[in-house]
This record gives C-alpha cells, sequence and structure tokens, in this order.
C-alpha cells in the first residue's frame, strides 16, 4: 500500500506540473518591464537586420515611432494589447512583408476554445465607401449585401479608415493594398475589434434602399448561440466526409483552375499563390499544352487574390507568356549574415549558410543575389502562348505576383486590368523572410532579410503597378455581387473579337 500510495502522490504531481505548464490565459498582463524587454529586442532585431527599414521612413521619422511606441510601455499588458501597439509601429516602416504575428501560445489557444464572439459584419471598403458584404447575424433583414455604411459607434468611415489604416503594413504609399486587406472576410472585424475592443452592441448609421440616411443598434456576433438555434429549429444532417484524396484534389482547385471556352476560344487561369507544393510547374506545362491544342486565343489570367511565394514559380509562368528576355531583379541584396540575436531568429543557421552560399559582398558592405542582378530568363519554346492576355489585379496582388505582373504589363498582346497591386513596383523587402520570436510575450514578427529592386526604371514612388485599364468597384455591382473586373474583361475580349472580324 505504501509503494501504490507514492505511486499516486507521483502521478498526481506530475498531472498538476502538466496543466500548469501547458494553461494558458488569454487575459494574462505583462509587467512594463517584460515589455520593455521584448520592445527593446524588437527595435535592435529590426535595426540590425531589416534592409528596408528606412527605405521609405527616414531614419529620424522612424527613430521617433520607435520611441513613441517605448513610451507606451508604462502599464502592463495584455498580448493583444501589445500586439497592437508593434502593428503600429510596424506599419510606420512601409513594408508589406513586416507584420505582427500572434504567439504560438495563443494561436494553440485560439484552435482549441470555441470560437468567441466578434463583429458581425463584412465590409467592402473603397475610397471612403463602405458597403456591407456579409452579416453573420442571419436573422437581420436590414443590414443586408450591398448597404451602405456611413457611421459606426459614431465614427464616420473617413476617419474609421484612416485610422485602421495606421495598423496595415504595406508596401510604399500603397493604399490599395490597405483597402484591400479591410474588405477581405473577417479582417475588419477583427482590427476594429483589436482597436477598439469588443462589445456587446454596435449602432450604425446606414443608407437604406429609398435614399434615407438612418441608425440601427445591432448586437455582436455570438457563434454559439447561433449555432445552438439552428440545432433546435432542425438537427445537423450527417454528410459524408470527403476522402483525404477528394479534400486535397478540392483544396487545389481553390489555389489554381483552368476553365476553358472552346466555343469562345477563350480561358481563365486563376490562381491564388505561387507558393510550393501545388505542383504549379506540371500545371503550367499542362495548362499551357491545352491552350494550343484548343487553338484558345484569349487568356485570362487572374492573380487578384494570389499573395506570391516562389519567384521560380511566377518565373516558369512569365516564361510561357514573355516574348522577350526578362530579369527578375535589378538589384538584390541582405544587409547582414551574422546576427548579435541569432537564438531569437527562425532557421537563423539555415539563412546565415544560404546567404553564404549564394551572395558575395561588395563595395557598397551588402551581400548580393548576383544571379538573379545579371540573370535574363528566356521565353519557353514549347507551347508558348502568343495570343492575347488579361491579367487582373487588385490590391491582394502581392510580393511575387508582383513580379509575374510588372514583367508584362509592357508586353503589347497584355492588358492589365482592374486596380493597381499590393505589391510595390519599384521593389519590396522579402525573399527569406524567417520569423523573430519575443521571449517574455512570445509575440512574433516577420523578418524580412532581402532587398529587391525589381525594376529601378520605375519611379519610386511607393506605388503597386499600376493597370492600363482600371476597373473599380461600384456600388451596383456588389449589390448584386458580380465580378466586376471579369464583367470589364468580357467586354475588352468581345470588342477584340468585333474588331478582328471588321
Amino acid at each position: 500500500m505504501g509503494r501504490l500510495q507514492i505511486l499516486l502522490a507521483l502521478l498526481i504531481a506530475l498531472t498538476g506540473c502538466g496543466v500548469s505548464k501547458s494553461a494558458f490565459s488569454p487575459v494574462k498582463k505583462y509587467s512594463p518591464q517584460q515589455l520593455e524587454r521584448d520592445y527593446s529586442l524588437y527595435q535592435h532585431i529590426l535595426e540590425q537586420h531589416h534592409p528596408s527599414l528606412y527605405w521609405y521612413t527616414s531614419k529620424d521619422s522612424m527613430d521617433l515611432y520607435f520611441m513613441y511606441g517605448r513610451q507606451q510601455l508604462k502599464d502592463s499588458m495584455t498580448e493583444p494589447e501589445f500586439r497592437k501597439l508593434l502593428s503600429y509601429v510596424t506599419a510606420k516602416i512601409n513594408c508589406g512583408h513586416t507584420s505582427i504575428r500572434n504567439s504560438k501560445a495563443w494561436s494553440k489557444y485560439s484552435d482549441t476554445v470555441r470560437l468567441g464572439k466578434m463583429f458581425p459584419l463584412s465590409m467592402k471598403v473603397w475610397n471612403d465607401t463602405m458597403l456591407v458584404t456579409a452579416n453573420l447575424n442571419r436573422k437581420d433583414s436590414i443590414l443586408k449585401r450591398g448597404t451602405m455604411i456611413t457611421r459606426i459607434n459614431g465614427k464616420d468611415i473617413p476617419t474609421l479608415t484612416d485610422t485602421l489604416f495606421e495598423y496595415i503594413s504595406t508596401d510604399g504609399y500603397n493604399r490599395t493594398h490597405k483597402y484591400q486587406s479591410l474588405s477581405n472576410r473577417g479582417y475588419f472585424g477583427s482590427l476594429y475589434t483589436l482597436l477598439y475592443g469588443p462589445s456587446e452592441k454596435y449602432t450604425l448609421d446606414y443608407i437604406d434602399s429609398t435614399g434615407q440616411q438612418k441608425s440601427i443598434t445591432i448586437p455582436i456576433y455570438n457563434p454559439a448561440a447561433d449555432t445552438a438555434g439552428r440545432m433546435m429549429v432542425r438537427p445537423p444532417a450527417r454528410i459524408p466526409r470527403p476522402s483525404k484524396r477528394e479534400r486535397r484534389r478540392q483544396q487545389i482547385s481553390t489555389i489554381r483552375l483552368l476553365r476553358i471556352d472552346t466555343v469562345n476560344h477563350s480561358a481563365m487561369m486563376t490562381l491564388s499563390t505561387f507558393g510550393r507544393g501545388y505542383g504549379l510547374k506540371k500545371f503550367f506545362r499542362q495548362s499551357f499544352r491545352a491552350l494550343q491544342q484548343k487553338n484558345i486565343t484569349h487568356l485570362i489570367v487572374d492573380v487578384r487574390g494570389n499573395g506570391g511565394g516562389s519567384v521560380n514559380n511566377s518565373t516558369q509562368l512569365t516564361r510561357y507568356i514573355a516574348r522577350q528576355p526578362f530579369k527578375i531583379s535589378d538589384s538584390l541584396f541582405a544587409i547582414r549574415k551574422k546576427s548579435n540575436y541569432e537564438q531569437y531568429i527562425q532557421h537563423h543557421f539555415w539563412n546565415k549558410l544560404f546567404i553564404t552560399l549564394f551572395t558575395r559582398k561588395r563595395n557598397d558592405g551588402n551581400y548580393h543575389f548576383g544571379y538573379f542582378e545579371r540573370h535574363y530568363f528566356r521565353p519557353k519554346k514549347n507551347n508558348h502562348y502568343n495570343g492575347k492576355v488579361y491579367i487582373v489585379t487588385g490590391g491582394n496582388s502581392f510580393s511575387a505576383t508582383t513580379l509575374f505582373t510588372g514583367a508584362l504589363v509592357k508586353q503589347n498582346n497584355v492588358i492589365v486590368v482592374g486596380e493597381e497591386t499590393g505589391g510595390g513596383a519599384y521593389g519590396n523587402s522579402a525573399w527569406l523572410i524567417p520569423y523573430a520570436t519575443l521571449p517574455e510575450t512570445g509575440v512574433r514578427f516577420r523578418l524580412p532579410l532581402f532587398r529587391l529592386v525589381i525594376d529601378k526604371t520605375v519611379p519610386k514612388n511607393g506605388r503597386g503597378v499600376q493597370p492600363e485599364i482600371t476597373s473599380f468597384p461600384s456600388i451596383e455591382a456588389i449589390r448584386r455581387n458580380a465580378d466586376f473586373k471579369i464583367e470589364t474583361v468580357m467586354e475588352l475580349i468581345q470588342k477584340d473579337k468585333e474588331e478582328k472580324k471588321n
């Protein structure tokens, strides 16, 4: 009995230790001293490694922003409060690849708990206009898709968007990416809640179907209550779970898809990423072979939702369309390979090895990736596409998508339609982007190690690749849930065909 009691006591003790160690509280407060240590580390890592810290913001101005952030650390903060402060300072760098992320503990906690209450509306935001695109409160018959919102809790839309913009990282001075970020599903509500905190009710001013200005108070969305209410109405249907192969097929179809209209000799290629692991090189090879076999004369390449990925993949696609040899960059370099903070930077050993093997230190003191600064990629010979190409872009077109669009925008059989790309036309900071983790709070931030100048002849004005034919949202198109950019492209294709007939 004595041994059994000892074993039982050890089991309870070990179990107790395990629970207390893994427990996580979302309302945990960090002391000013802890926050100061993390903040100092955050600033020092950026100052030592970020290749474009002062590209669009002068050092004097950036120093003032760093100082402002430090002055806010007088009281204890939760992780979201600290992330809010870091997001504000980070956005001042004007680098779309530098952003703040949750701690791993917070992310794990979020994955294991029931979805909490949230702001109920998704919005489409542009040029100080805000329309409802989705409403989680299913019983709300007033704030339907296309309803124009003019105020939220007393704040008008220009004031509100300008405030939210202060916390969104983007390349240079690009506002299109910021508007699009607010328009991505759920993003507006998440950022609004981060800045202003959750509320049980929201008062919104809106314009009704007769053009009258009205006001309404709506509740926060509670998924637990909504789910319970729907289950009381009808029991959940048993839907067979798709096989692993089928789930993979469905996932890939949302990443890459080619649709061919043989009657009209047109096709649309939709790409939501250039990332690895989706068989894009094989997809491109098979797609352009099919386009040639079926005599497709007009090709739409939709990259509005493409945030970038592998430069090798974007280059492969470019080679099927480009008529002239092209370069990836005029300049590509890192400013440092060693670090005083290597224990906080993800994959530091491998990143340092990469820089050692593939770059050379030049007279400017930077480590240049000479291959991409010198090498010209040639157009594909097999299944090269020579028809009319329409590249559809928007604020989510980022990083490698900007490389693809920028390389082809001047080609006479290519027309870029939509809105400017979210990624900078002159260049960006990317290539290797490890996470840096702050030890006290666990908050992470993306740390680009290379500066990429795509085309030095492009004005360094902090803007994206500009479309040759603009297609902006309209209230009417959003209300009828129309794809206004594709409608514009189809009109161009029809016009081109009519001109060829005549």
